[in-house]
């Protein structure tokens, strides 16, 4: 056995996307780079499919959780076929394909990541289901189960519910027997919700929107909501939480200050719990369980990936783009092979 295994020799070079200063989307270049080798302990893999979440236009900005470092390549998901092993790589077959958290680099034709960072995923899912599985599903379960604490029988509001977090998070929830509030900003999105299973769905401009959350969910409000707006929405939220509700902050789309007053957490003995996947993947317990939950869930059909608008590596920024400005429903996606 050689120390690099490959399924064939590839290309001298490849197309990747490259980030050298940051900013809005059109800071994203297409280059020629040449085809990564992977270092012990990691695999290559030939990228079919990226799954580009908020997440990625933040890091692009330099508004993300983390600094930035640049020059880089973008796409901290994806999916594709399993080319070539690192020295030392056990238990990866070449030739599989996999999906992937690798950070960042997916934006290009071939990607190196470590071994540790690949997820299985059924083999009946197409790479854009795949590379639409790990952060949308994953955060979900983690916000619904992990931080949550769902219980069967609960309500659960869902903000942005056409989205690709949206969408995974309605799935889970009635998979998971919780009922489910979906907030949306069109009726065409709405719609959508209503099709994975959403039992009540209310525009998230209705002006009754508050009332209306605390209607659907007996007079009482809510007891379990995943909050991803932010600024001034995140009052709102406090507002439709019922009485020891828990808040699940996962994301700030509107990119805006939000204020809080502890006392107003005092009066009701509400719970605001941060959720950062990238974090939440450090704590093996926690990441096995979820896996095991979600492939009996993906493998049964009961959860199904939500693909989005596809795009060529060549239209990232129109990708980025339409993403930012919510023209897109389920999880975007960019397909370096096309």
């Amino acid at each position: 056995m050689t120390d690099l295994q490959t399924a064939a020799t590839p290309q001298a070079s490849m197309r990747a996307i490259r980030v050298e200063r940051l900013g809005p989307p059109d800071v994203m270049q297409l280059q020629d780079a040449p085809v990564p080798s992977p270092a012990p302990g990691e695999v290559r893999v030939r990228v079919e499919a990226v799954g580009i979440n908020f997440a990625d236009a933040l890091a692009v900005a330099g508004e993300y959780l983390t600094r930035t470092r640049v020059p880089y390549t973008p796409g901290m998901e994806f999916a594709g076929i399993v080319d070539a092993l690192g020295e030392g790589v056990q238990g990866v077959q070449v030739g599989t394909r996999v999906a992937a958290l690798g950070g960042s680099g997916a934006m290009a034709e071939y990607a190196t990541v470590p071994a540790a960072a690949l997820i299985p995923v059924p083999q009946s899912l197409s790479g854009a289901q795949a590379a639409a599985f790990p952060v949308s599903y994953f955060t979900a379960y983690h916000g619904l189960k992990t931080l949550g604490r769902g219980e069967a029988g609960e309500w659960v509001l869902v903000q942005a519910a056409a989205g690709a977090l949206g969408t995974a998070s309605i799935q889970l929830a009635k998979a998971l027997g919780l009922n489910v509030i979906a907030l949306a900003s069109t009726d065409e999105k709405l719609e959508i919700a209503r099709t994975l299973g959403a039992d009540v769905t209310i525009l998230q401009d209705d002006p009754d929107r508050v009332k209306k959350v605390h209607d659907a969910a007996g007079g009482k409000g809510v007891p379990l909501i995943l909050e991803v707006v932010g600024g001034k929405r995140f009052q709102e939220s406090l507002d439709m939480a019922a009485s020891r509700g828990r808040i699940i902050v996962i994301g700030n789309a509107s990119r805006e200050q939000a204020n809080l007053r502890p006392v107003e957490l005092m009066k009701r003995n509400l719970t605001v719990t941060g959720l950062w996947l990238t974090s939440l993947m450090n704590d093996a317990p926690a990441t096995a369980e979820a896996a095991r939950a979600l492939a009996e869930l993906v493998g049964s059909g009961q959860v199904i990936p939500q693909v989005g608008p596809t795009y060529a590596l060549d239209q990232s920024v129109q990708a980025f783009e339409d993403l930012l400005n919510r023209r897109t429903t389920g999880k975007v996606i960019i397909e370096p092979g096309r």
